[in-house]
């Protein structure tokens, strides 16, 4: 029995070079031909995360047939492929570990949600935490949430997973794992935009921890515990990647600070900024739990064009005085 990792991205890639440093097989499934035969004949992926030599444990192959039988399944696609994606994989009762983040856009649903839909007889877990993935194929120390509400097969996910320089805390909020992902994603191209018009550090740090505080009303709004959002998937991940031109979320928001517009700097098919597709449904799942997130609605108009960065950020620092909660 083997790990299967679906979609062989620059993360999903890391995290089968994680699994497979212990020995174990590995099968990374991708869409690019031109990935498998890299990472089978040469152990590279030279398209996502070139330069780092991969363990010859992985297996890769562009067949979603051959991810049946594995004995757990991590599902890296991008959020808004996630629905299509599941419904065309063999899973049966193989545990699912949801390693996208995001919002299905129309349903407002958490992609855990999505998942039950699509394999209802499936364990679903979600995997998230303040991880760039060339640091983390490198070997470089870090930790992440693996949520799961069976938690005793979370507890066999969390050991399966573990490694000497990869730690998972182990967690029954699959709602605020999922929360924390989607929402620091957006509020890293809010950083992005402050680092790329020059607003300063002062902004920086204010924009966080505003930010952190809508992430937690909407959070504990859809179900989330607080110290979930307070924990690695929640706060950790918003600091790493409002902090780093290596998050492709802040990277977009540092070209739209720098004048660039959103269609330009999202054409490259190869770096999904999630953040960008995120927003808008944040925005309108927001409203329906009658949750205020200004930020959100500063980075949506901003993405759509409807404000310039000097009307938002007027907006934002002229809103009624209240209380800091």
């Amino acid at each position: 029995m083997t790990i299967g990792v679906v979609g062989a991205g620059a993360w999903g890639t890391a995290l089968a070079q994680v699994i497979a440093s212990d020995g174990s097989a590995v099968t990374l499934w991708a869409r690019e031909p031109e990935v498998v035969e890299a990472v089978n004949r040469d152990h590279v992926n030279t398209l996502f995360l070139p330069g780092l030599p991969l363990a010859p444990t992985i297996a890769a192959t562009g067949v979603l047939d051959a991810m049946a039988g594995h004995e757990a399944l991590l599902i890296v696609s991008p959020a808004q492929h996630l629905r299509a994606m599941l419904s065309r994989i063999p899973v049966g009762t193989t545990p699912l570990v949801l390693c996208s983040k995001g919002i299905e856009a129309g349903t407002m649903k958490l992609l855990s949600e999505v998942a039950a839909e699509e394999h209802p007889a499936a364990p679903i877990a979600v995997l998230s935490g303040p991880t760039f993935a060339h640091e983390v194929a490198a070997g470089l120390p870090a930790a992440v949430t693996l949520a799961c509400a069976d938690q005793a097969l979370g507890a066999e996910l969390t050991a399966r997973f573990a490694r000497p320089a990869f730690r998972p805390y182990l967690s029954t909020d699959v709602v605020g794992a999922e929360i924390g992902g989607a929402v620091k994603n957006v509020l890293a191209i809010a950083c992005g935009v402050v680092e790329g018009r020059g607003l300063g550090q002062n902004a920086r740090a204010a924009l966080i921890s505003r930010g952190f505080a809508e992430m937690t009303r909407f959070g504990l709004a859809r179900g989330a515990r607080a110290e979930t959002l307070a924990g690695l998937s929640g706060l950790g991940d918003l600091v790493l990647t409002c902090s780093s031109t290596s998050s492709r979320n802040f990277s977009l928001g540092k070209g739209l600070g720098e004048g660039k517009s959103a269609a330009a700097l999202m054409a490259d098919r190869h770096t999904v900024a999630e953040g960008a597709f995120t927003a808008p449904v944040l925005r309108a799942a927001a409203r329906a739990v009658g949750v205020d997130m200004p930020v959100v609605d500063a980075v949506c108009a901003l993405l759509d064009g409807s404000a310039t960065i000097e009307a938002v950020v007027e907006s934002l620092m002229t809103r009624p005085l209240r209380s800091e909660e």
